[in-house]
């Protein structure tokens, strides 16, 4: 008997319909696995572990105000789970094949007919396989996909047994929305966004609950204070430096990843210069940047780039629950500065001034606002995102130690996120089984050869070490 169609959220909603000519809302992950593995045994492992999460048999159903969930009655495993054969151009090595291959697949869109993710399995890749999967952004984002998608491995965790919601799904949706978004303001603090004329205010409106109590115990001149300065910052957020990694984009999507570095080495230069792992590793992105454009030509002194990175707004425990529940903070890069140890002090002193800030959670109001809006107005209000952003980042912890998938040995994995509007780069930090590893996608009219940049991590990060283990005798 099939399930009754589920109203999907707002948010959920504005994700679905943000698909454009020249990124598509897609999530792409690699794995490379030693040994091999079968596609029945990998189509097994997914009936058996996968399936078993609602949203991965529900097909999407649009209609005038939004959309629905519905069970797909024609399911076929074998159409989500796809073997390939992976043959190399002549002077291509697999590797280079691999990434060609992940990138065409970043630009096909799913068949909306059916569920909108894909496996693809490459059954004979450098002595092992190599599996792609594809996920469609409205199912879930990075955290809770990254959640939902280790249960198919080796021991992986079943889902949470489902309790009966006592209320309709939008219902309780509006209810989160009360709780992660409007409960850390006062109703003071939304007047006084709405003197400055702020369009968000009215989207805080919009979702807010009367029937819900604010918390009165917060500090409402310092939370108004903090949140009107937000406000203005998301608003009035000037360009980033113009280089040759912004413009207009053609939709053809290029990846690149490197080989893992020891997590370790970055910790002793983090403990060193009393910094994160993160602000390290951040620095040597924005160093790798800038030297790459460096050598296309292009003087990147004094610039600076801006990088939309998503904060997770949910428990990890409910991770499993699927659907988008993040907000973005602007992060900005300064790929002008040569000298590494001013650029990883700068990047803390840039990470410093987002903690604290209601920007993510602002960001995620705008989201869930448009999920309400026809398509048209959805594009205009979350392009104040995309114009004012040259990429997308995540950086993500993986398992600190390497997982099994039907008795292979998952030895390297990757993953990227989906750009929106016109942004055509996006970068990946991933953790895993003691590394740490860069990924790149990148649109080819902007960025033809991500591998060069991809090849500058480990050079900046060397150049990092060195200057810290020579701190203490300067």
């Amino acid at each position: 008997m099939s399930q009754p169609a589920e109203r999907m959220s707002r948010v959920d909603t504005a994700w679905l319909r943000m698909d454009n000519d020249v990124n598509l809302m897609m999530i792409v992950g690699v794995w490379m696995l030693q040994p091999g593995i079968t596609h029945a045994a990998l189509c097994e492992r997914i009936a058996d572990k996968l399936l078993k999460y609602d949203r991965f048999r529900q097909r999407v159903v649009q209609d005038a105000v939004g959309a629905s969930w519905v069970e797909d009655e024609h399911f076929d495993i074998e159409r989500h789970v796809v073997r390939e054969v992976l043959e190399p151009r002549p002077g291509q090595s697999m590797r280079e094949a691999l990434q060609e291959r992940v990138g065409e697949l970043a630009t096909l869109p799913f068949d909306p007919r059916h569920p909108l993710w894909q496996y693809h399995l490459i059954e004979h890749y450098d002595g092992g396989s190599a599996m792609i999967a594809r996920v469609h952004h409205c199912i879930g984002d990075g955290i809770a996909l990254i959640s939902v998608v280790m249960s198919i491995t080796d021991g992986g965790s079943e889902p949470p047994q489902r309790r009966e919601r006592e209320k309709p799904d939008e219902a309780h949706e509006e209810d989160w929305l009360s709780e992660a978004v409007l409960k850390p303001l006062t109703d003071i603090t939304i007047k006084a966004i709405g003197m400055y004329g702020s369009g968000v205010a009215k989207s805080m409106e919009m979702l807010s609950h009367p029937q819900q109590p604010l918390l009165g115990s917060l500090d409402v001149a310092r939370v108004g204070y903090q949140v009107v300065n937000d406000v203005g910052a998301l608003l009035l957020m000037p360009d980033d430096s113009p280089t040759a990694l912004k413009g207009h984009p053609v939709g053809k999507k290029i990846v690149a990843w490197s080989e893992p570095m020891p997590l370790d080495r970055v910790k002793t230069i983090g403990k060193g210069l009393g910094c994160s792992i993160n602000d390290v590793l951040l620095a040597c992105v924005a160093g790798a940047i800038g030297s790459y454009l460096r050598e296309t030509g292009e003087d990147p002194t004094g610039k600076e780039i801006r990088a939309m990175v998503p904060v997770n707004l949910r428990p990890l425990e409910e991770a499993w629950k699927l659907g988008n529940r993040f907000g973005l903070a602007p992060l900005v890069l300064p790929i002008g500065i040569d000298n590494p140890i001013e650029r990883v002090y700068t990047v803390r002193r840039r990470m410093s001034e987002l903690k604290g800030s209601y920007q993510p959670l602002l960001a995620f109001a705008v989201l869930a606002v448009a999920g309400l809006m026809i398509k048209p107005v959805q594009d205009a209000l979350l392009g104040v995102f995309a114009k004012k952003s040259t990429a997308v980042m995540t950086n993500v912890p993986g398992p600190a130690k390497a997982l099994q998938l039907c008795g292979s040995t998952i030895r390297q994995q990757m993953f990227w996120v989906p750009a929106s509007g016109e942004i055509g780069v996006g970068v990946s930090i991933l953790t895993y089984d003691g590394g740490v590893q860069f990924g790149l996608i990148t649109d080819a009219q902007l960025c033809p050869q991500p591998q060069k940049i991809i090849d500058r991590f480990e050079p900046e990060f060397e150049k990092l070490l060195l200057l810290t283990l020579m701190l203490p005798w300067a």
